[in-house]
């Protein structure tokens, strides 16, 4: 048994905002299997996914008692479901697995931390896919657990000091984690944590000194990073895009500043070197529900698509062909996969926001009012992708994977800031799409 030693514990909104926005099931690493928490009457209990047969189909995995809301799961590679269950300042972890008509349970050890208040989560899937992690956010410091995977029990591999949030993998061998560290005084900044390497810590991305950066995701094999910062609306944090040891600017397109939450949840991969070409998914919250972006870096425009319903929000992952495949379940429907592709080509910029052409139904969503555009933060010292991650020892000098400062060069305009004369906009919000349309705003 372990045991997490904090002096003391905090869990600011941010972490709160994360445990609130989770998706609705967990997709493993290689889109093979994914995992969530159903519900039969006012009972949980985890069900598996098998998603990479002919048809996807759910095999529940109940305990001998009701499992708690808030409890999480993880599907590994192999098929299995790690469990997370919290009781009395416990963190109990087990490998879940079908026997027939029963369930299997392979306990894993636990950590106990010493308050409360101290805020343990699962980091998101590793991408190896037989090794899960978990995040423990103190208030002076946080640390990273192995869970599962390891030899003996949960093992604790770093400690970072400051209050971390997120949680990015940047390479696919598992090594590389991205955290949002917020320090006592200061504002968040990203950083990486070398798991190969005993926890070193390194800066990670930094656009101005006073700005609020954080990583929401990345793909490793294109190097796109999907970013949320005030830097170019001081006050209001916007979603950009750059690329992992690049010399390119970090960019905010005036098309993802909608007035509604949009938080990417998964990224087209197998783009390799071609950070422009990767389909994005979007999940855009509005106060009637949830619905879908779609967007790509050399589009300039988001597609804005009503979502399936019963659709797991926040999840979703992309073939390399460019099909977003979305999980649902409904009553009809326990276990579903629903297909949407992305359109090919960037096409005319619209004035508007109709119903694309094909879609069904007489109602046309609303125009989508972006953000005007910001001027792009150009980066100093880039470090080129394949030395971004490599060990610190084998780099020419103890650089940061992508250090980004800014020029301040803004130009007053309508609605914000502008850098170079596109994208007007009043920054007011969007209906979601009706089913059966699908709405281009243009950016």
């Amino acid at each position: 048994m372990t045991v997490c030693a904090f002096t003391a514990a905090v869990s600011d909104g941010n972490e709160r905002n994360e445990r609130a926005d989770r998706p609705g099931c967990v997709i493993s690493a290689n889109g093979s299997y994914a995992a969530r928490l159903a519900r039969d009457g006012e009972c949980w209990y985890p069900e598996r996914w098998t998603l990479d047969s002919p048809e996807p189909y759910a095999v529940p995995l109940p305990g001998n008692q009701p499992e708690d809301p808030g409890t999480e799961v993880q599907p590994m590679a192999d098929g299995r479901v790690l469990i997370h269950r919290v009781a009395d300042g416990r963190h109990v972890f087990s490998l879940l697995y079908p026997t027939g008509p029963g369930t299997g349970e392979l306990p894993l050890g636990a950590v106990e931390c010493p308050r409360e208040e101290i805020l343990l989560r699962l980091l998101p899937p590793a991408p190896t896919g037989d090794r899960a992690y978990a995040l423990a956010v103190g208030r002076e410091s946080t640390a990273v657990w192995l869970v599962a995977g390891g030899a003996q029990g949960p093992e604790l591999l770093a400690k970072v000091p400051g209050r971390c949030s997120g949680g990015v993998w940047l390479d696919r061998a598992g090594r590389m984690l991205a955290l949002d560290r917020t320090p006592d005084e200061g504002p968040t900044k990203t950083v990486v944590v070398d798991l190969g390497r005993g926890g070193e810590v390194s800066p990670l991305l930094q656009i101005t000194d006073g700005s609020d950066d954080r990583l929401l995701l990345a793909d490793p094999d294109s190097g796109l990073l999907l970013i949320r910062s005030d830097a170019p609306s001081p006050g209001r944090r916007r979603l950009g895009w750059g690329v992992l040891g690049s010399a390119r600017p970090v960019r905010f397109p005036s098309c993802l500043g909608l007035e509604d939450p949009v938080t990417p949840f998964a990224v087209q991969p197998g783009q390799a070197l071609t950070p422009e070409s990767c389909a994005v998914a979007l999940r855009i919250d509005g106060a009637t529900g949830s619905w879908i972006g779609l967007w790509r870096p050399a589009d300039r425009r988001v597609h804005q698509l009503a979502a399936p319903e019963g659709w797991l929000a926040g999840a979703g992952l992309w073939t390399r062909e460019g099909a977003l495949r979305l999980p649902y379940a409904t009553g009809a429907v326990r276990c579903g996969m629903a297909r949407v592709e992305m359109p090919e080509g960037p096409g005319p910029r619209p004035a508007a926001g109709p119903a694309e052409q094909g879609a069904t139904g007489p109602e046309q969503a609303p125009e989508a009012r972006p953000l005007p555009e910001a001027r792009p933060h150009e980066a100093t010292r880039p470090v080129t992708l394949q030395q971004a991650l490599l060990p610190r020892r084998a780099q020419p000098q103890p650089t940061p994977l992508l250090w980004v400062r800014t020029r301040q060069m803004p130009v007053a305009g309508r609605g914000g800031i502008r850098g170079d004369g596109e994208g007007r906009g009043d920054g007011r919000g969007t209906v979601p799409p009706v089913p059966g349309t699908a709405v281009v705003g243009a950016g």
